[in-house]
């Protein structure tokens, strides 16, 4: 299957800038986060994302050299999870950038209580939930590196076990407060907005982390 091409005139965002994310549900992520910041912003992410199926850093690479031939000046953007796996570095490729998150996966960067509980619309002083996040919810910027957030969130995973019912990654996202992104959220939304030629001012937010450093309030696809 050929990657489907973002489709033109539809903004003055530079869609000849792709934003290379390794499934689906990371470009879920990254639009929920970018639709916090700026519905354009959203909007041109969608038309620029390719899904690379997996960590395939070197399946960007030859994308965006494939991509160049008819567009010379043609960039990019590969996002990937920290993992902690190593990996050959793909070859360097003229206009093509990576991050890579400090985490393991990016839905580490969705265990945000306050955030979990809207997203699943449950009161504050619920006493079941405060007990499960504090029970499961890793403490410390070290264990949140470290954990495996897929499997913490999945539904059949142990937070869902002690909550009323399972919270989806997408809804945490959505539910999310710009002053609850991790600074690498931002950092990374202002790259793609540079990069797709959309300077989206922002006011600067201090991410303070609570007493336990939990975070707290203050497409393409290739075959």
């Amino acid at each position: 299957m050929s990657p489907r091409r973002p489709s033109r005139g539809s903004g003055p965002s530079d869609v000849r800038f792709r934003v290379f994310v390794e499934g689906p549900s990371d470009g879920d992520l990254l639009g929920a986060w970018a639709r916090r910041r700026s519905l354009r912003l959203s909007r041109a992410l969608v038309e620029s994302t390719v899904i690379l199926g997996g960590r395939q850093p070197a399946r960007a690479v030859q994308h965006l050299r494939e991509l160049r031939e008819t567009e010379p000046d043609a960039r990019g953007l590969c996002v990937l999870d920290g993992d902690h796996v190593p990996l050959p570095e793909p070859a360097a490729e003229p206009g093509l950038a990576f991050f890579t998150w400090s985490r393991r996966h990016i839905e580490s960067y969705l265990l945000v209580p306050d955030a979990i509980r809207r997203s699943l619309r449950l009161r504050n002083g619920d006493g079941r939930v405060e007990r499960a996040l504090r029970e499961h919810l890793p403490r410390g910027e070290e264990e949140l590196r470290r954990i495996d957030a897929k499997r913490l969130l999945d539904r059949n995973g142990s937070l869902a076990r002690a909550l009323p019912r399972a919270p989806a990654a997408r809804r945490i996202a959505r539910a999310m407060l710009p002053e609850e992104f991790h600074p690498e959220i931002h950092r990374l939304l202002d790259e793609i907005a540079r990069g797709l030629g959309l300077e989206e001012p922002r006011a600067r937010v201090e991410y303070r982390p609570g007493p336990d450093s939990t975070p707290r309030n203050g497409r393409g696809i290739l075959s």
